[in-house]
C-alpha cells in the first residue's frame, strides 16, 4: 500500500470530548473515526487490525470444534419475553422501534436457542459448538473510554450445546485455554488473567478475562503466582477460600475485561424448550454455555497496554502492515517496495511529499512493527529497525527480507 493514496491521514487534533488513550491514538493515527459518543467507524488501517484479530480468534475457535455462522441483528420480542429479558425495566439496554416490535440484539442466546431447536433433536446431534462475529447494540448509559465501552461493537460469541453438565464443564475449560492462547497471540497474554466474577444479567457467576491496566473500569484481586483473580463485585472471604486462595496473597488492581465465559446449564433450555432425546428415547434439556470476546475492545486494550509516548506499538500478529517503508528522496524506495511485495511482505510505503521529520513522527504514531528507511545516505541499502528499538541495521534488501520472514 502506497501511503500517498491511503484513504486516511494522521491528525493533530482529536474530538474535544475524547479523553481515553486508546481512542486518542487510534483517531490521530487514522485507524478509527468517531461518529458520536460510544460509536466508532473503522477506517482502512483499523479494519486491517480488526480482521487480523478476528483471524486469530477464528483459528482458535475452529481448533476447539467451533463452526462459524452469522445471525441477524434484528430480533423480535417473543423469544426474549419467554426468557424474561425483553422488559426494559429488567434489561434496560435495548434499542427498540417505537412500537417495541423489533429490537437490535444486545446478545444472541435466545435466537441461538431457537435456531438450535431446528437442528438438535437427538443425542446424536450433540455436542454442537457454533460462533459468530456480530455487531451488538447496547443502550449504554456510560459510553466512555473509547472502544472500551461503546454502544455498538463487534462481538465474537460462541455457544456450546452439550448433553450433560460434565460435557459442559469439559468444553468450558477447553474454551478458557483457547482464550489464553488468543490473548497471548495478540500480545497481552502476560497481562491477562482468568477472573472469577458475577454473571451480570446472564448468570449468577461467570469467569472473565481481565487485563491489568490503570485505565480499566474493573477492580480485581489478583494472585499473580497462581494467575487467578477475583472481581471486586463478588469478592468475599468465602469466595477467596473456595478458590484455594489466601487473602494476604491478593493484590488489588485496575483491569479491563477482554473476554467472558458463562455456564447457563439447562435454565434457558427449559424456558425456551430446547430438548433432545437420549439413547433410551427420554427427552432431556440441552446444557448451554456462552463465550464472548469484544473484538474492538481487545484492539483498544492492546493500544492501552503496549503504546508508548510516541504512539502505538502493534504486535506483529495484528499489525496492519509488517513493515513501514520510508522513502527520503523521490523514487528512492520503489525498488525496495517491489522487492518486499514480491517476497510476500505486508508493507506500507511512505512515498508522500513530506519532510523526514513528519514521516518518522507518523511512523511512530502508526506503530507498525518494523521501520525501513531508504535514502541517498543508505547507498543502495536499507536501514531497518523495530518500532520500539534503538538499534538500526544497515542491510541490503535481501538481508532485510530474510530478517523479516
Amino acid at each position: 500500500m502506497r501511503q500517498s493514496v491511503l484513504y486516511t491521514k494522521t491528525r493533530k487534533n482529536i474530538p474535544s470530548d475524547e479523553v481515553s488513550l486508546n481512542a486518542s491514538l487510534l483517531i490521530k493515527a487514522g485507524f478509527i473515526h468517531k461518529e458520536m459518543a460510544g460509536v466508532y467507524s473503522y477506517l482502512p488501517l483499523g479494519l486491517r487490525v480488526i480482521e487480523k484479530i478476528k483471524g486469530i480468534v477464528r483459528e482458535e475457535m475452529n481448533t476447539i470444534g467451533g463452526q462459524e455462522i452469522l445471525l441477524s441483528s434484528l430480533q423480535g420480542p417473543e423469544l426474549w419475553q419467554k426468557n424474561d429479558r425483553w422488559d426494559d425495566k429488567k434489561v434496560g439496554i435495548w434499542f427498540k422501534d417505537k412500537g417495541g416490535k423489533v429490537g437490535f440484539a444486545w446478545s444472541h442466546e435466545e435466537p441461538m436457542m431457537e435456531m438450535a431447536s431446528h437442528h438438535i433433536k437427538s443425542y446424536k446431534d450433540l455436542p454442537a459448538f457454533v460462533y459468530q462475529f456480530q455487531n451488538k447494540f447496547r443502550n449504554e448509559p456510560r459510553a466512555k473510554s473509547g472502544l472500551l465501552r461503546t454502544r455498538e461493537f463487534i462481538m465474537k460469541d460462541l455457544y456450546s450445546f452439550t448433553e450433560t453438565q460434565e460435557d459442559l464443564d469439559t468444553f468450558y475449560d477447553k474454551c478458557a485455554k483457547a482464550y489464553d492462547k488468543i490473548f497471548k497471540r495478540v500480545g497481552i497474554g502476560d497481562k491477562t488473567y482468568k477472573t472469577f466474577a458475577s454473571g451480570g444479567v446472564f448468570t449468577k457467576y461467570s469467569h472473565e478475562f481481565q487485563s491489568i491496566s490503570e485505565s480499566g473500569e474493573d477492580t480485581i484481586y489478583l494472585d499473580s503466582k497462581k494467575k487467578i483473580a477475583i472481581n471486586k463485585e463478588v469478592y468475599t472471604p468465602e469466595v477467596v477460600k473456595s478458590l484455594g486462595l489466601n487473602q494476604k496473597d491478593l493484590k488489588e488492581t485496575k483491569s479491563i475485561e477482554v473476554g467472558n465465559i458463562f455456564k447457563f446449564g439447562t435454565v434457558y433450555s427449559e424456558k425456551l424448550g430446547l430438548k433432545y432425546k437420549d439413547q433410551k428415547g427420554v427427552e432431556k434439556p440441552v446444557f448451554l454455555g456462552s463465550y464472548g470476546i469484544g473484538i474492538g475492545r481487545l484492539m483498544a486494550t492492546v493500544v492501552e497496554l503496549l503504546s508508548d509516548d510516541s504512539g502505538i506499538v502493534w504486535p506483529e500478529s495484528i499489525a496492519p502492515f509488517q513493515v513501514h517503508l520510508i522513502e527520503l528522496g523521490e523514487g528512492k524506495g520503489r525498488d525496495a517496495y517491489a522487492h518486499l511485495i514480491k517476497a510476500g511482505v505486508e508493507v506500507l510505503y511512505d512515498d508522500r511529499d513530506a519532510s523526514a521529520g513528519e514521516k518518522f513522527k507518523d511512523a511512530d504514531l502508526l506503530g507498525i512493527p518494523w521501520r525501513m528507511v531508504v535514502s541517498e545516505k543508505t547507498k543502495g541499502k536499507v536501514e531497518i529497525k523495530r518500532r520500539n528499538a534503538k538499534k538500526i541495521d544497515l542491510l541490503n534488501i535481501n538481508e532485510a527480507v530474510r530478517k523479516l520472514i
